[in-house]
């Protein structure tokens, strides 16, 4: 099993090993490289799923009974 972590670098938009940049400039870790190179699609569709559910949470309401 191969434990090697991949992180993607956002100040210079490159995939790297963990010997890298500094965390704050990086996602990740990533099991391995192609998916490191895919990581802002990766966090772009994790944020529009996240959106999506903060919409429908809030055409729902809250169920809570503001009563108690």
């Amino acid at each position: 099993m191969d434990d090697e972590q991949w992180f993607y670098c956002l100040k210079h938009g490159t995939v790297e090993q963990a010997d890298g940049c500094r965390a704050a400039d990086r996602l990740g870790p990533y099991p391995d490289r192609a998916t490191a190179g895919r990581a802002l699609e990766i966090a772009r569709e994790r944020t529009e799923a996240a959106d999506r559910a903060d919409r429908e949470w809030a055409e729902k309401g809250s169920d809570r009974d503001p009563d108690g």
